[in-house]
């Protein structure tokens, strides 16, 4: 029997999507994301098929346009109430971006089956169920001002505002299963963010630390979430020695904004989905450095797709460039203060591991200057329409003053370079009220 439907939807400003006509439920229904996307989209299309298996090369006909963070939902909600037996969910190993002079195609690759039912069972296939997969968008601004293709990752648009709830998602997820019984964590913002979310989703309460230096707003939005929020020392150092000093307490897990195993694991998806999103592999990573768990989690999944060989820029400002100081030195260096307006990068000390990643992969330590960060801030917001704060704004400035370019001509990049990825990190510590007074710091105009 053949069923007529047509579903609209319209998604938090996207398209209006035309989902599924006339689909067939005398076999099991088959959902299957096309190897391609567009922005935070991905082609979409249906059939029918008797026995799923494991894996299954296949090609179909697109339909419409769907925003992916939402297409799991939809699937799950639509074909829970409409199929008489489980379907399943299949999502392309490889796809293809749909940028400026790219050719739209189906990619061949192999597909792997998750049911659609629990939902957890989709969110959770990488092991961490509390980040949402995030577009990776070709930006035309940043790609006039490097002078190659520049493909924007953006983690802002996470739930908590930046990457961290990947890693940090996880970790809580994992200390759950071991009967914690509450989580402390000591933050300049998003690593608080990240924690408090965590911490609600599953249930268990949480201590949030953050320093003197951390915004009002922050601290506000922090104890918005539910959880305890103390303020203590000048810097996240002094934060998080109390973290420390607190999760002595039966039951207490400290979880640590940026060094620990389980958290880069948890940054290394954003890889795994790049390589899906993307489909090809890029000329370059330019990302921030604070602490370096963006760069270890960047690391390992560099390492998981085999894209070892992919040079990666860690930008740092002036003031906050623990990493840089470390790596001229050979070995770990403790700055005497931060004085950086980009409190987020703000770690004295950066960890052992992301000294390691320096040997493993090529790094290229770069530093910005403050207002260079500020003002690639106030460039970005009018130039993709999204705020986010002066630690991202680091790595932008890099390509929004031409250093792309001036790597290349000093041999540290390929001349030739294709294209390049930027980590755009975060936004959760950020509002038009604080950029002013960031300005006004720095004095800019």
């Amino acid at each position: 029997m053949r069923v007529p439907c047509r579903l609209t939807l319209l998604c938090s400003g996207f398209a209006v999507l035309e989902l599924l006509r006339n689909l067939s439920f005398s076999k099991i229904a088959q959902l299957e994301a096309i190897g391609g996307s567009r922005g935070s989209h991905e082609w979409l299309q249906c059939k029918s098929r008797a026995k799923p298996g494991p894996f299954r090369q296949t090609q179909g006909t697109r339909h419409r346009l769907l925003p992916h963070t939402l297409k799991d939902w939809l699937a799950a909600w639509y074909f829970g109430l409409e199929s008489p037996a489980p379907p399943h969910l299949y999502a392309w190993g490889r796809a293809s971006p749909f940028g400026p002079g790219a050719r739209r195609q189906e990619i061949p690759g192999r597909i792997k089956v998750f049911p659609l039912t629990p939902m957890a069972d989709l969110l959770d296939r990488d092991g961490r169920g509390f980040h949402i997969l995030t577009p990776v968008l070709e930006s035309a601004a940043l790609s006039k001002a490097a002078g190659t293709r520049v493909y924007m990752k953006l983690e802002n648009v996470q739930p908590t505002g930046s990457f961290k709830i990947r890693g940090i998602g996880y970790f809580c997820q994992e200390a759950a299963k071991k009967d914690c019984k509450r989580f402390v964590c000591s933050t300049g913002g998003n690593a608080g963010f990240a924690t408090a979310y965590a911490a609600k989703k599953l249930g268990i309460p949480a201590t949030i630390i953050v320093p003197t230096s951390t915004p009002q707003a922050t601290v506000q939005k922090l104890e918005e979430q539910g959880t305890e929020v103390q303020v203590f020392g000048k810097v996240w150092d002094d934060a998080y020695a109390k973290a420390l000093a607190l999760a002595e307490t039966d039951g207490w897990v400290s979880v640590h904004p940026f060094d620990h195993p389980l958290i880069w694991q948890g940054h290394a998806s954003m890889v795994r989905e790049l390589k899906d999103l993307l489909g090809h592999k890029p000329g370059a990573i330019v990302l921030a450095v604070g602490g370096g768990g963006l760069l270890a989690g960047v690391v390992a999944g560099l390492q998981d797709v085999g894209w070892q060989d992919v040079p990666i820029v860690a930008v740092e400002t002036k003031g906050a460039d623990s990493f840089n100081a470390a790596l001229r030195a050979g070995r770990l260096v403790t700055l005497p203060e931060i004085t950086s307006v980009a409190k987020c990068l703000g770690a004295k000390t950066v960890s052992a591991r992301a000294l390691e990643c320096a040997r493993e992969c090529q790094v290229i330590s770069q530093l910005v200057e403050d207002v260079e960060a500020v003002q690639a801030v106030e460039l970005f917001l009018d130039d993709e329409r999204m705020l986010v704060q002066p630690a991202c704004g680091a790595p932008l400035a890099l390509l929004y003053t031409g250093r792309v370019q001036q790597l290349q001509r000093e041999g540290h990049l390929n001349p030739d370079l294709d294209s390049i990825v930027i980590i755009v990190c975060g936004g959760s510590s950020i509002q038009l009220a604080g950029l002013q007074a960031l300005k006004t710091q720095l004095g800019m105009k």
